[in-house]
C-alpha cells in the first residue's frame, strides 16, 4: 500500500525528534537532483530502481520523491509490490516542497 504524503505533513515528519526520520527517495533524474533537492535525500534515477531496490531497507519508511509526485507514484507502488511495508509518495513532488515549505528552494 502506498500512503500520500503532502508537503506540510512531511516537513512536520522531518522537525519531529520523537519520529525516525524516513528513507527520502529522490527518483528524479541527476540534473534535476542538482538544480534542487531536499536535504538528506538518497537520488536513484527511477529507470534504475528495479536493479537497486535490493540496496533500500525494505523495513524502514520510505518517501518517494520526483517532481510533480507522478514518477515518485510510480517507484512507491513498485516498491510496495516487492514487500516494502512502508512507503509514501510526496505529492505534488518538489515542486508543491517548493510552493509550500520551501519558498527560497529554485523551482523548474
Amino acid at each position: 500500500m502506498v500512503i500520500s504524503l503532502n508537503p506540510e505533513d512531511l516537513a512536520a515528519w522531518l522537525a519531529d525528534p520523537a519520529r525516525p526520520a524516513p528513507l527520502l527517495l529522490d527518483v528524479r533524474e541527476p540534473w534535476e537532483v542538482e538544480h534542487c533537492a531536499l536535504e538528506g535525500i538518497v537520488a536513484v534515477p527511477m529507470a534504475e530502481i528495479p536493479a537497486r531496490a535490493h540496496q533500500l531497507d525494505s523495513e524502514r519508511e520510505v518517501v518517494c520523491i520526483c517532481h510533480h509526485g507522478v514518477r515518485s507514484q510510480r517507484v512507491a507502488m513498485f516498491l510496495a509490490q516487492q514487500g516494502f511495508g512502508k512507503v509514501y509518495n510526496l505529492s505534488g513532488g518538489v515542486d508543491a516542497w517548493a510552493m509550500r515549505v520551501a519558498p527560497a528552494m529554485p523551482r523548474y
